[in-house]
């Protein structure tokens, strides 16, 4: 009985703190989606429901005439695409390469890689700058994209290494006793057993661009050339920016392609939760 009753307080506390965590992470977004509704400029008198609710904020970022919204949107977009391809094509070749093989420096490569992983991309801002300036894509996206796909190999390199170090060497050696190559074990074999890590690699990587605003502010430098990060800011940021609301209503955009990748991708995540607890 005192066990029962136990159990009982330990599951209700549970869900109680859950409740909170919960709670605190919601009120936020709720909070910000009833602003961008919310009329006028201010943030000062908004609230989860707004009492007199208004589509004006979203009609004018979508409006040409009067915001690059848009533009922005395809900016990024662009970047974000550009740079989760790449990155999982490198990460998926650097991952396969340190999982299967045993070559000279390949240790040291890996602690390179370690050592890499803790240091953030703005940590080298000033380098990141002259190297851009140098080469001549300062104020472009290919320099965005670069260095995002760069800074995404480290980390996503040894977390892609773990997975394919699960996956049964012994399909590569029956492979090969057929006959096929190593390009062939790594595309038709490794690969699609891989599709899991695959897909939280992919969506790291698109979020990225998204949610950077360092160095986006450091690397663009016209307005047509922005990114959401950068264009949402120059709203509030000038001397007469106080479109708050504006900058709400932007931010709840921001997070629709977000969603739609995870939605997208969601079932390779529950493939491989699946998968994980199926092996014995």
């Amino acid at each position: 009985m005192k066990n029962s009753r136990a159990k009982t307080i330990q599951l209700t506390l549970s869900y109680l703190v859950i409740l909170f965590m919960f709670a605190i992470i919601l009120y936020p977004i709720l909070w910000i989606v009833g602003a961008s509704f919310n009329p006028g400029n201010s943030l000062s008198g908004s609230s989860i429901i707004p009492s007199d609710a208004t589509l004006s904020h979203y009609k004018e970022l979508f409006d040409l005439e009067k915001s690059d919204y848009l533009l922005w949107y395809w900016n990024t977009l662009k970047i974000c695409f550009i740079t989760m391809v790449l990155s999982v094509i490198l990460v998926s070749l650097t991952a396969y390469s340190f999982s299967r093989f045993r070559f000279v420096g390949r240790k040291n490569g890996l602690m390179t890689f370690l050592i890499l992983q803790m240091i953030p991309n703005f940590a080298a801002l000033i380098a990141i700058y002259a190297l851009a300036n140098l080469t001549g894509l300062l104020d472009t996206h290919l320099a965005l994209i670069l260095v995002y796909t760069g800074g995404a190999i480290p980390m996503n390199t040894y977390l892609m290494k773990g997975y394919l170090d699960t996956i049964p060497k012994e399909l590569d050696e029956s492979a090969r006793m057929d006959g096929a190559g190593n390009f062939r074990i790594f595309w038709q074999i490794v690969m699609p057993l891989a599709k899991p890590i695959i897909a939280v690699v992919s969506l790291f990587t698109f979020i990225t661009p998204f949610t950077d605003f360092i160095l986006a502010r450091i690397l663009l430098r016209t307005e047509e050339k922005f990114t959401l990060a950068v264009g949402l800011f120059e709203l509030i940021s000038g001397q007469f920016g106080n479109e708050f609301t504006k900058f709400a209503a932007g931010a709840v955009l921001i997070a629709i392609p977000i969603a739609i990748m995870f939605l997208s991708l969601q079932k390779y995540f529950v493939s491989g939760l699946t998968a994980g607890g199926t092996k014995g």
